[in-house]
């Protein structure tokens, strides 16, 4: 499918961004599908496979077919723990274990991993963050710093550790054996539905993106949802490359990179097909729907890609199958059912 390139004189989709595909040629992809495929296999006793839900029609108001990827069943509550055990099943850890920086979800799968296989660990967390976050990662019994701001505070904080420490800084989303770890979702899809038309994923730095859109490799169309506050791979496509951008919103704890990662930049030109965005209210409705209508309880950043079928920034065709990742569940419950 190739992406958002402009080939000739017809107009470019809507959301995309011309691009250089000759260049593109000359460059492999940072991730393939054959490090997907040893990702599976490394970590395939410590992760779930978790189900799909394939809706009836007219669900959510949506025409076409739609089936929902529940990563939100993952161990964990997110989809950040195929990438957590990849990245240290493939790596010499020092003896000063890890250190991680995360809006919640992926500090909570690292701590998870490092307790499993027996290694240190340091989670930073942003005080943006829920609570309910935080107080997870301590629950797997490992030291979790709470800083101001937002993510890239917390990421700075964790690469001054690692400089004192030794110990292995983990990426949340811009190491390849990590972006590997998530683009198993793909790998699982393709058996779960092979027929698939389009994909949509939520993006923050861009490592589930870019994961499954590697997968791919451009057979099945893949849509990136971003929320309106945090645009980090949509200004990236913009201005040629990724820029720091300003951070907020509803969804900012899980989708709150200031920048996107320079492996979903790489990967999108490639394999995303277009990048839309949505405000914090249809993110908010999409939460109260998936509630509603399927009693599944989804934090703002697991519902974004739901919320671009619901709000209209992404429409389907009639003959379309489209899947939608509901990629995490750690939420304040009372902030949906309340």
């Amino acid at each position: 499918m190739g992406g958002c390139s402009t080939l000739s004189s017809e107009p470019t989709p809507r959301g995309c961004f011309d691009i250089q595909v000759e260049a593109l040629a000359d460059t492999p992809p940072p991730v393939t599908r054959a490090d997907i495929e040893r990702a599976a296999e490394r970590i395939a006793d410590h992760v779930r496979r978790t189900p799909v839900m394939r809706l009836e029609t007219g669900a959510f108001g949506v025409e076409g077919e739609l089936i929902l990827k529940l990563e939100l069943l993952q161990r964990t509550g997110s989809f950040k723990l195929r990438g957590a055990f990849n990245r240290l099943l493939s790596a010499r850890v020092p003896p000063a274990g890890v250190l991680a920086a995360s809006g919640g979800n992926f500090g909570l799968a690292v701590a998870c991993a490092a307790r499993e296989t027996g290694h240190p660990a340091e989670i930073f967390v942003p005080d943006t963050s829920p609570a309910v976050k935080a107080e997870r990662i301590r629950e797997q019994g490992f030291p979790t710093h709470i800083v101001p701001g937002y993510f890239a505070e917390a990421l700075e904080a964790a690469r001054e550790r690692a400089a004192e420490t030794g110990a292995m800084l983990m990426h949340a989303y811009d190491q390849p054996e990590v972006v590997a770890g998530q683009g198993t979702i793909g790998k699982e899809l393709s058996d779960q539905v092979p027929d698939a038309t389009t994909v949509l994923v939520a993006v923050g730095g861009g490592g589930l993106v870019a994961g499954i859109a590697s997968w791919f490799a451009g057979d099945v169309r893949i849509i990136g949802v971003e929320p309106r506050r945090c645009p980090t791979l949509t200004e990236a496509l913009r201005s040629g490359g990724p820029v720091d951008i300003e951070v907020g919103g509803l969804a900012a704890d899980s989708l709150g990179s200031r920048r996107a990662g320079d492996i979903a930049y790489a990967t999108a030109r490639r394999f995303v097909e277009e990048v839309v965005l949505v405000e914090d209210d249809a993110i908010a409705d999409a939460q109260r729907a998936l509630w509603s209508s399927c009693r599944l309880i989804v934090e703002p950043g697991g519902a974004a890609a739901l919320a671009a079928l619901r709000s209209g920034a992404y429409r389907p065709h009639r003959d379309e199958r489209v899947v939608v990742v509901v990629s995490g569940a750690n939420a304040d419950v009372t902030s949906i059912v309340g």
